[in-house]
């Protein structure tokens, strides 16, 4: 997962030294640590016998609005959601009225509320109303931005830990916060047993969910910042996240990793915004397809990857499963519009600002029919990792190639992506050399190449990096021909606008070469948004469903 990307190590290409991101922060590891897998197991509920309706739990703590009323026989309201799973079977509904609920307990004290059974469906009465806060906030102004009503305790939202079948909606949860090197901060997590290096999570979906944290701390890269809005690791689906908001998340909005070539996972009608990425995707890849979607605002927006880490194993791979050269991870029809943000919450590493879509060591991806918008560097770009990081245990360069291009690094092919079908409108406007609607860089002629077609520019010009990129003498059609080989000024440009140094010394060439740099850190305020229209729909009949 993800600190690192292709951005420090694009650096690679152009010195034998290590590199180090500009400004203060820490990498990090396995966001869960250690702790998520030693959280003991709920055993207070039986599974349901067959064929038993399932029960439906009901969740009224009175916080912002009366709790309705019941009749004398009934059982109370469980006053947090915590407690109503606790007592849930496989199966069940939980219902949430609207409040805010601080969700935080000694018994799982790296989440807000922990999941480990299979097949419960948690669902809020109303999106904008049902708050899960992670902060010291009053519940008359939930998800607050003063520093210190923060609860900097590490911890996750809502994690399904292993248990699949789990559906999250129509809630919002916020202030999860990350801390030193323990990471954690992710506000909704779908979690398959992440640094385990195998998929432990099947089925989930996840839709009217909306995902932020309005804490900025006053260090830049501040450890304590959250990490992921929505978030699915070591899964092989089937997954849906849709109608779906995340914002002001220093990694990124979304993410589904760790489930190479076996994702099986949309994303559909999705809003990513003020992140560091808008979606990224480490090691993931077959089924999995990003439609009708809108990522702004962000650094950069779209960025499927390998990495050589604890989202083993690598790489990132598009091919559908048991296929040799078909894709089947399809970012399609989505509107990808000014990535430029400078002062967006970010990581001790930073993905090239102003970038549409990058597809960073990864495989056999389809990028189409995207309105790719007012993006000032690239549009949509396809580029060789060299990672250079050190590796965890169960994690040994799977997919790519030992020590090259120097001694202990791994370098990720970019090669089989397609690009076609795309339209492009104000892009490249930084102004820097190489800066267009289409670029590729890798660090040797691979077969079958990065292949572009069939892409219009508004203006009726498309740029590119090589010049005329759809000639079939460089990286059009037919796709199954080599591809080019290295770009040093590409290169240079992807390390200047990662804010690379090396020794200290920044990559950029000054008066030369210019990007955006962070000044500060800036939330954008969480709106009103679509609420589930019918949330009593396919409920038992219950108090607040009659």
């Amino acid at each position: 997962m993800r600190h690192r990307l292709l951005f420090c190590a694009v650096l690679v290409t152009l010195t034998a030294s290590g590199c180090n991101p500009a400004g203060p922060g820490t990498t990090t590891a396995s966001p869960a640590g250690s702790s998520s897998g030693t959280q003991a197991a709920d055993q207070s509920s039986a599974p349901q016998a067959a064929g038993q309706t399932p029960a439906v739990l009901l969740v009224c703590n009175g916080s912002t609005v009366p709790c309705p009323a019941q009749p004398p026989s009934a059982k109370p309201y469980y006053k947090t959601v915590q407690s109503a799973v606790n007592a849930a079977a496989p199966g069940d509904w939980i219902l949430i009225y609207p409040g805010v609920y601080h969700e935080k307990t000694k018994q799982y004290p790296t989440a807000g509320v922990w999941i480990q059974k299979p097949d419960l469906h948690i669902r809020g009465l109303d999106r904008n109303r049902v708050i899960i806060d992670g902060s010291n906030g009053a519940a008359a102004h939930p998800c607050p931005s003063a520093a210190a009503q923060q609860d900097l305790t590490p911890r996750d939202g809502i994690v399904a830990w292993k248990a699949s079948g789990v559906t999250i909606e129509n809630l919002t949860v916020c202030d999860y916060l990350a801390a030193g090197d323990t990471d954690y901060g992710n506000e909704i997590w779908w979690n398959g047993g992440d640094g385990t290096g195998t998929i432990g999570l099947g089925a989930y979906s996840g839709s009217y969910l909306t995902a932020t944290s309005e804490y900025a701390p006053a260090t830049l890269n501040s450890p304590q910042l959250a990490q992921y809005g929505i978030f699915v690791s070591n899964s092989s689906g089937p997954g849906l996240i849709a109608n779906s908001y995340a914002s002001n998340m220093a990694d990124a909005a979304y993410y589904v990793g760790a489930c190479r070539q076996i994702c099986d996972t949309t994303l559909a009608s999705d809003t990513g915004v003020n992140s560091g990425l808008g979606y990224s995707g480490t090691n993931s890849g077959g089924r999995l397809v990003i439609k009708n979607s809108v990522f702004e605002l962000n650094r950069a927006g779209i960025a499927p990857n390998s990495m050589n880490n604890d989202d083993a194993p690598s790489p990132q791979d598009g091919r559908c499963p048991g296929n040799a050269t078909e894709s089947c991870t399809i970012i399609e029809d989505n509107l990808i519009e000014n990535n430029n943000n400078p002062n967006t919450p970010a990581t001790d590493a930073v993905p090239p600002i102003g970038t549409g879509v990058q597809i960073a060591g990864g495989s056999y991806d389809t990028v189409t029919g995207n309105h790719i918008v007012d993006q000032g560097s690239w549009g949509v770009l396809t580029s060789d990792d060299p990672d250079n990081e050190t590796p965890p245990p169960g994690a040994h360069c799977q997919g790519g190639v030992e020590s090259n291009p120097l001694p202990g690094s791994c370098l990720y092919r970019a090669r089989g992506n397609l690009v076609y079908g795309n339209v492009f409108t104000h892009v490249g406007f930084f102004g820097n050399p190489t800066n267009s609607d289409l670029a590729t860089e890798t660090l040797g002629s691979y077969a079958p190449r990065n292949c572009f077609y069939g892409n219009t520019d508004g203006s009726g010009h498309l740029t590119s990096a090589p010049a005329n990129i759809e000639s079939a003498t460089v990286d059009g059609a037919p796709c199954t021909a080599k591809g080019t080989g290295t770009d040093l000024t590409l290169a240079a440009q992807l390390a200047c606008a990662s804010g690379i140094t090396a020794f200290g010394v920044t990559a950029c060439v000054p008066l030369l070469e210019s990007y955006p740099e962070q000044t500060r850190t800036v939330m954008v305020p969480l709106p009103q948004l679509t609420s589930m229209p019918q949330p009593c729909t396919g409920v038992p009949g219950n108090a607040f469903c009659p």
